[in-house]
């Protein structure tokens, strides 16, 4: 990625709010829009996207789960919606016949979990989200955009 343009940390003390994050982060987002999810086991990368879903107003219908065995995920939405898990990826040569890189060509929204695993593979602009654990329900939330479109929607989530 290029430069950072922007960060933006938030403290969120349990997954409603990990979770309603997501849906402002959701709801301010724009196509072709690339999410790195960072973070431990357990640090609420698919809570908030869970919440994401809803700010892109995937049917409530449809419930958001971790795609770590089928490895990608994808949901309607106003924008379309990609859940990519990568943990169980071990060499970066096999991503090709995911049809990840396909999915990042287009006009998708798309969070990518362990995305430091293809980080050279990432376009230049979009946002990396780290998650860290601080206590059990607590986790500090660090968003860091690279581009300008990225930087609009930490504008947003501030205001």
């Amino acid at each position: 990625m290029e430069q950072p343009s922007d960060t933006y940390e938030i403290i969120t003390r349990g997954p409603e709010q990990t979770r309603a994050l997501g849906r402002q982060t959701g709801e301010a987002l724009t196509r072709g829009m690339v999410l790195s999810l960072e973070g431990d086991l357990g640090c609420g990368k698919t809570v908030f996207v869970q919440g994401l879903a809803i700010g892109l107003s995937v049917p409530e219908a449809i419930y958001v789960t971790s795609p770590s065995y089928a490895l990608i995920h994808e949901y309607p939405g106003r924008i379309p919606l990609f859940h990519v898990d990568l943990y169980r990826i071990e060499d970066p040569a096999g991503i090709d016949d995911l049809g990840l890189y396909d999915v990042l060509n287009e006009d998708n929204v798309v969070a990518i979990e362990w995305a430091e695993r293809i980080q050279e593979a990432l376009p230049p602009e979009g946002m990396v989200i780290r998650f860290a654990m601080v206590s059990d329900d607590t986790r500090k939330i660090s968003m860091t955009a690279y581009g300008l479109q990225a930087a609009n929607v930490l504008r947003t989530l501030r205001e």
